[in-house]
């Protein structure tokens, strides 16, 4: 439970958390933690007070981050666990739920590039790969100078799973 009016900033109190569970082997060497929207949602925090929470971890030496990959636990030469979906799918099927449940609707842009990388405190390639997987799912189109767009219902995967 975290103390969000006690003098314990809520970052470190989050950090503090996840090196409880590094320390207790729930997330163990190798294995990523949890991204910063995952920290969002589950602690009902901004993304920013996550990025904080993983700064204090990545300084205290407990995670570090690879660039594209997300933040694993332990030291950089520890092999790390392969992840089972890769992170630019996680996304994308985050921002497909999000077209799903009316967020956002057909002929009406998605986030930017440069805005999922903010949001999701990915590489440039990353939220490119993204977009790429939407468009080819059928979720979204790309008009050029213009932006990325909702597809049309019936252009959306059959396979909503």
């Amino acid at each position: 439970m975290l103390d969000r009016d006690g003098p314990i900033p809520v970052y470190m109190q989050i950090a503090a958390l996840i090196r409880e569970q590094i320390e207790k082997g729930d997330i163990p060497p190798g294995q990523a933690m949890p991204s910063e929207a995952e920290l969002e949602r589950e602690y009902g925090i901004a993304r920013t007070t996550a990025r904080r929470a993983t700064r204090e971890l990545r300084e205290q030496g407990f995670v570090y981050t690879v660039q594209g990959e997300g933040t694993f636990v332990g030291e950089p030469d520890v092999p790390r666990a392969p992840r089972k979906t890769p992170l630019y799918q996680e996304i994308a099927n985050e921002v497909a739920e999000r077209i799903r449940n009316g967020e956002f609707r057909p002929n009406r842009p998605i986030p930017s590039e440069k805005l999922l990388m903010e949001q999701y405190g990915v590489a440039k390639v990353t939220a490119r790969n993204t977009v790429a997987f939407l468009r080819d799912q059928g979720w979204v189109f790309t008009v050029p100078h213009r932006g990325t767009y909702v597809n049309q219902p019936e252009k959306w995967p059959k396979d909503n799973s």
